[in-house]
Parts: structure tokens; sequence; C-alpha cells
């Protein structure tokens, strides 16, 4: 399903055993979490290693969360470009898995072209199983031109790791702690609370008011549907608001993974199922 890494124990999270089953990172339990709404730091091995509560189609479970959309940082490996479609290997250090991302525009192909095998790439993709085989499509595929962001990368997903861990062994140790108290979510009505605080980072009900407002244009149905996303200058006109107050809301909505850039760093996307 997953093939081994070429990179072996160079990675510093080759073999890292941080995210091993050992710490019930994947294993599902009453000790779930939540439900991840944006996007997730994750390795290939945390994906490898991730279950699903059911058929193909359920979620994959990592660290205790339920998890739809990941972003991983790799090395390109095999890849094969077609008029549809460009799929490649991705290789973290962990593993290796395959991502497809479908062409629907020319500008898509061209975005492509500079994709070689060998390259450092950041993926923003769905996770899915097809043909019990695990695969990511992606929605949003970049260049990595700083290396530094390869490193932060690993920290991020190091962060994401022992966070829920450390919340779901609380859980493990009093069963009885309550879960269930309602809070409006984004957009699913009720759903339990979390004494998490690193998922706050990705409840967008946690957002300011001036976040809120920009993730809201982005996430209108006739901008979703735009495949080369939302340019900056358009966003400061139709909210009629200062080019640096939207960059600074566009980087925080970043940070937090509900916003993702698209064909450059000047038009932006929000990420579908919030």
């Amino acid at each position: 399903m997953f093939s081994s890494s070429q990179f072996e124990d160079s990675s510093p999270l080759a073999g890292g055993g941080f995210m091993s089953s050992q710490l019930g990172g994947s294993t599902p339990s009453s000790a779930r979490i939540r439900d991840m709404q944006g996007l997730v730091p994750a390795t290939v091995k945390q994906i490898s290693e991730a279950s699903q509560s059911g058929d193909e189609k359920s979620s994959f479970i990592i660290d205790g969360v339920d998890v739809a959309n990941v972003t991983v940082v790799g090395m390109v490996f095999n890849k094969n470009s077609r008029s549809s479609d460009v799929r490649f290997h991705l290789d973290d250090g962990t593993g290796r898995i395959e991502c497809i991302r479908w062409v629907t525009e020319r500008l898509d192909t061209g975005d492509l072209v500079a994709l070689e095998d060998g390259t450092y790439v950041r993926v923003n993709g769905h996770l899915q199983t097809f043909q019990s085989k695990r695969q990511l499509n992606a929605f949003s595929v970049r260049l990595v031109t700083n290396f530094d962001e390869v490193t932060c990368h690993y920290l991020e997903c190091i962060h994401f790791h022992l966070q829920n861990s450390k919340v779901q062994s609380k859980a493990d140790e009093a069963p009885d702690l309550s879960f269930s108290t309602p809070v409006r979510g984004a957009s699913n009505g009720h759903h339990p609370a979390s004494t998490n605080d690193f998922s706050m980072q990705y409840n967008a009900d946690g957002l300011k008011s001036f976040d809120k407002l920009v993730l809201n244009y982005l996430q209108q149905p006739s901008n979703i549907d735009r495949e080369m996303g939302i340019h900056v200058d358009e966003l400061s006109q139709q909210l009629k608001s200062p080019l640096e107050k939207i960059k600074d809301a566009i980087e925080f909505l970043e940070r937090e993974g509900l916003v993702y850039s698209s064909i450059d760093d000047y038009h932006y996307k929000a990420v579908e199922g919030l």
C-alpha cells in the first residue's frame, strides 16, 4: 500500500516512532477527540498508520482526531502527466503516498510543468482510499523554495501529535469526564466541545470578526468554484479594507489551515468542507 521511503534514516522523522500506535495515535476509541475542520499537518507515516472508522469513504483517524484534509511536505518521485491529471509519489522520509492533481484549466497545466522528480513540494489535499490504496487528492501543489519550510512542517507534525496524544491520554485516565458540552460549530450546528487548546486554532468560530469576514467571502459558493482562487486585491476592494489588513488576516487563516494559496502568493482559496 505504501512503499518505503528513499530517504531511509536521513530524515528527521524517518523511523521516528513519535507517531507510533504505541501512544494510541491511530486507534479508534472512546477517547476520540474531535473532527478537524481545517488542514492538518501530517506525515506519510501518520497517514499509513491512520485507521478508518468504517468503509473506504469514511474519515481517517490520526491521534484520535477525525481528519479529512491534510498538508504534507516531501520530494516528488515518479511524476506522470496526462491531459486530465498529474500523478506522482510524495516521499517525506517516513514513507510514500500517491498524489493526484486533477487539471481543470490550462493554468493548472502550466503551473505543474515545473513539478519534476527530486523537487520538494507542499501538497494540500483530501485523503481518500481507492481499491484499498490510500491516496491524496490534491487541491494545491506548491514548490518549496526555502528548505526551512520542510523543517517547520516536521515541527508542526510533532506539535499536532504531542498535543492530541496528551489530551487523549488524559481522556483515557478519566473516562467519565464530560466532552459533550454543546458549542456551536462552524457549519454543522452543535458538536462536543474539546478541552484541547490546539484544536481551537482550527475552529472558525474562534476567529476574530475581521478574519471571519475574510473567510466568509472566500467561502461563498461562487468563489469556491473559482479554480484560481481570489486575489488579495479583490478582497481589499470588496471588503473595503487596507491591503495590509487583508494580508494579515490571510496569513492568520493560512496558519490555522483554513485557507491556502492557489496559483501564487496573491490568490487564495478556502479549504472546502469547513
